[in-house]
């Protein structure tokens, strides 16, 4: 592996290629609750009877008089969370992303965007890699409905720790968010002191041929490929992590699109509304490259283990490295 064109200013961790442990970046989110909590008495957290599976029972253990729990009942979440809101508190709700924003939309649209209040929507178990679960409970289309949604910032971090920084960072807002993110324990490779911040993409690794924006637990996935495809092929791979989908880092795909004319997205939710779209509208208006987007094609997935589906829809390294193998012949 080439090892030399990892962006040093990203702190990752050391060998990236061998992260030191695998957690869900679920639990980011659960840790960060708790130390807002800490911090502020007006931070208030809600579940729809899934308190355990999204991490909230941690804060609700420590906070019982700021937990409100609903059952199932993503709807009355999203409006009982804008009343509060609307008092002064800022509330997060947190659900599976197929339910929360899947089926309260109308009212999270309505009663919390429309409001503008601090309402920020966790959606845990997002994408392929809820696994047995199968198509029912796999939120594919979470990023498409929230990012459409005025007054609304959509984040998608890597791992346990983004998800970690992500959560202290929305609750700064004073405006709503949606956050995704998986339950599939995967690699811990960003660290305490990877930068962060909302709306500005990070440049995991350079490279002059291509450029892969992706997010969520495909950014590991994607370094891992450009890595393979210098190693094995000689194709140079830049690797952008795009963990905030809105506001998209606009400058950051138009400076990538000039060097390298080739872009490619990837995203373990549909390519249609996705990263892959958001990337597309900047470049249609800022700088026209070719752009290949990678990720569930117009389709319901199976169910299966979650690095077994993975590696059937082509997310994982070996998949996207074939990806863009295959396609930037057609830059040349």
């Amino acid at each position: 592996m080439m090892a030399g064109k990892i962006n040093p200013e990203m702190w990752f961790a050391d060998p990236i290629t061998a992260p030191p442990s695998k957690k869900p970046s679920r639990d980011g989110f659960g840790k960060a609750l708790v130390e807002l909590g800490e911090q502020d008495p007006n931070v208030w957290a809600m579940s729809a009877d899934v308190s355990e599976s999204t991490r909230t029972h941690w804060f609700a253990e420590k906070f019982p008089e700021r937990f409100v729990q609903v059952g199932v009942a993503e709807q009355n979440m999203a409006g009982i969370a804008s009343g509060i809101a609307s008092c002064g508190k800022t509330v997060f709700i947190s659900a599976y992303g197929v339910f929360s924003p899947g089926r309260n939309w109308d009212q999270v649209r309505v009663s919390i965007c429309y409001n503008d209040v601090p309402v920020h929507l966790h959606g845990s178990h997002t994408g392929v890699t809820v696994g047995p679960d199968g198509a029912s409970h796999q939120a594919l289309e979470d990023i498409a409905i929230t990012r459409v949604l005025p007054n609304m910032t959509v984040l998608a971090p890597a791992d346990m720790e983004e998800a970690r920084k992500a959560t202290l960072a929305v609750a700064k807002l004073g405006h709503p968010s949606y956050m995704r993110t998986a339950r599939e324990k995967l690699p811990m490779f960003t660290t305490a002191s990877t930068p962060f911040k909302i709306g500005k993409a990070n440049l995991c690794r350079e490279g002059d041929d291509a450029a892969i924006f992706a997010c969520g637990p495909q950014v590991y996935e994607s370094i891992m490929a450009a890595e393979k495809l210098e190693h094995e092929g000689g194709i140079s791979c830049a690797v952008i992590n795009c963990h905030t989908i809105k506001p998209i880092d606009a400058e950051a795909i138009a400076y990538w699109a000039k060097k390298t004319g080739f872009i490619v997205t990837v995203e373990d939710h549909q390519i249609d509304g996705g990263l892959g779209s958001a990337v597309a509208e900047v470049i249609a208006e800022r700088q026209p490259c070719i752009l290949r987007r990678h990720g569930i094609r117009n389709h319901f997935c199976q169910s299966g283990e979650p690095l077994e589906l993975m590696k059937h829809y082509g997310l994982d390294s070996e998949g996207i490295a074939k990806f863009v193998s295959d396609n930037i012949g057609k830059k040349r």
